[in-house]
Formats: structure tokens, C-alpha cells, sequence
């Protein structure tokens, strides 16, 4: 099954700049060969179940083992069997949808 997710991982008790443990996540994405695209409070994946949630665990190991304490991760899971559907093709729906309304 193919899904998308908006995936924010959050370390704890390593101070205030995360940005070392969101590069090595994103790295982990693109070892994974994932489809993923960076925002600023976190990162839209997409791709097959096994292999999303495989890597969402990956960075969980990877930023324990990187010294954080404890991490809190929110995810937000969207899956459809009518069609195939990417990420860009969302942005895509609702840029013809702005140019229309000029």
C-alpha cells in the first residue's frame, strides 16, 4: 500500500537547535530512496508502508543513538486505494486551482 505522511520528529533534552537531527533524518529518507520533501516543521514522505514507517523508526534509532533522551514524533497518515496519487500532484491541484481563480 502506497502512503503519504507529514513526519515531525522532535528530540528532547538536547537543547534548543535540532537542525543535526533533522539532516540525519533526511538523510535516512534519501538512503531509503523515499520521495520526501522538507518544510519547515517537518517532512511530507511518500512511498510504500513498509518502507515509510522502516525509515520513521530508522530515525528514531538514529537520533537515540545521536544522544537524545527521548524524541516525540507526530505523524499525520494519508492513504487512498480510488488512484495513484504523488505529492506533487496535490500541489499541483491547487496551483491550476489558483490560476484559475485569477
Amino acid at each position: 500500500m502506497k502512503v503519504m505522511i507529514d513526519l515531525c520528529v522532535v528530540p528532547i533534552g538536547v537543547g534548543l537547535s535540532v537542525s543535526k537531527y533533522v539532516a540525519a533524518c533526511q538523510t535516512i529518507l534519501e538512503e531509503a530512496g523515499l520521495s520526501y520533501q522538507m518544510h519547515a516543521y517537518g517532512t511530507n514522505v511518500e512511498g510504500d508502508w513498509d518502507e515509510v514507517f522502516a525509515a520513521v523508526k530508522q530515525c528514531h534509532e538514529k537520533v537515540h543513538e545521536m544522544g537524545a533522551p527521548r524524541i516525540t514524533t507526530s505523524l499525520k497518515v494519508g492513504t487512498r486505494n480510488d488512484r495513484e496519487q504523488s505529492m506533487q500532484d496535490k500541489i499541483d491541484s491547487v496551483e491550476a486551482k489558483l490560476s484559475n481563480s485569477d
